[in-house]
């Protein structure tokens, strides 16, 4: 089956791309702050979901909507996070099983305080780069809100991201009493997939891991 433009109206609007996958179950998946999504990584973590069956919706959150560069504000920040409430429900209304949500950076910050703020909202958290803090600032732990999470995460971390080390990233994982694993990949916060393509078999394994998790 071909994409399939989403683009609905409402205050965030929700626009992206649809992968269909052949099973019951969907993932919307979102950017980082200097991205959008159509990132190199994002399409192809996307393709590899659906090759597997996971119908995903691939979305831009509502800062880059209403923008075509620039990073988020943090007073949108709580926009940003009712957009992929609102692409979560677009989904749900294509898809009869459960329902993923997940991001690279930023996008997995907000789908992580999404899901902790309402923990019957997901089934399962993609977590890509998650910025434990920002590069410089270790004692600035982004951190408060995961103790309220309730579902199976998985984390994929570079082992030279500025924004936590692989130490930061276990303390973190143990404040989730749900299951979570974490995918180290060799590499920064780009997981190498910015300035070079990267490691082709990433996507794979990275589908593999989740669904193996949930």
């Amino acid at each position: 089956m071909a994409l399939e433009r989403i683009d609905v109206g409402g205050e965030p609007p929700v626009r992206g791309v649809l992968h269909p996958g052949s099973g019951a179950d969907g993932l919307v998946l979102t950017h980082g702050a200097g991205g959008n999504m159509d990132s190199p990584l994002l399409v192809a973590v996307a393709e590899a979901f659906a090759s597997r069956g996971v119908w995903v919706l691939r979305g831009n959150l509502p800062y880059r909507q209403a923008r075509p560069s620039g990073p988020p504000s943090p007073s949108g920040a709580a926009r940003d996070r009712e957009g992929l409430r609102a692409a979560l429900g677009v989904l749900r209304a294509r898809v009869p099983g459960r329902v993923f949500l997940g991001g690279h950076s930023y996008g997995g910050r907000m789908a992580s305080m999404l899901a902790a703020a309402d923990p019957t909202l997901v089934s399962g958290l993609l977590l890509q780069s998650y910025p434990l803090h920002a590069p410089g600032k270790p004692k600035d732990l982004r951190v408060a809100h995961l103790p309220s999470i309730r579902v199976p995460t998985l984390f994929v971390h570079g082992t030279t991201d500025p924004f936590g080390t692989p130490a930061e990233l276990a303390a973190a994982r143990a404040l989730i009493s749900a299951r979570t694993h974490a995918l180290q990949v060799n590499g920064g916060h780009d997981l190498g997939w910015t300035a070079r393509r990267g490691d082709t078999q990433l996507p794979g394994r990275i589908a593999a891991a989740f669904l193996d998790l949930v």
